[in-house]
């Protein structure tokens, strides 16, 4: 049996999608636990900067942001951009040459600052009620 194959032999299709976008990363940007590099405002956006990220090489995954989520709309709302130790520095790069915004421009709202803004509309609500119960001042 020969080791190599002869004759002019193209280059094996990909077998799936999947496969596609397996055979363009590079394995020195695969190693360590996943960071953040990058912030989305929906899912579309964040798909750009995914397959952004996978034109140089770069394995990323994201998701939805904590704290922020929008169940009746689930393209909606903000996400993060993860992508392996190894490969964040090269990711960063590429985001500002692409002139994108490595962190979110504002951070979405965390479940503490709502609980506070409705605390506050009770409390403004209940004086409110409290006020128009006990009559104004004649």
């Amino acid at each position: 049996m020969p080791l190599v194959l002869g004759g002019e032999l193209a280059e094996e299709p990909p077998a799936s999608e999947a496969h596609e976008r397996a055979r363009k990363i590079r394995p020195e940007y695969t190693r360590g636990e996943l960071v953040r590099v990058a912030g989305a405002r929906h899912q579309a956006e964040a798909e750009f900067i995914q397959n952004l990220l996978l034109e140089e090489g770069i394995p990323s995954v994201f998701r939805r942001s904590i704290g922020f989520d929008v169940p009746d709309y689930l393209a909606a709302g903000w996400r993060d951009v993860l992508v392996p130790e190894s490969g964040a520095e090269a990711a960063r790069d590429v985001l500002t040459e692409a002139e994108i915004a490595p962190t979110l421009p504002s951070q979405p709202p965390t479940r503490v600052s709502r609980l506070a803004l409705w605390m506050v509309v009770g409390l403004l609500v209940g004086a409110a009620l409290i006020w128009l119960a006990l009559g104004s001042p004649r």
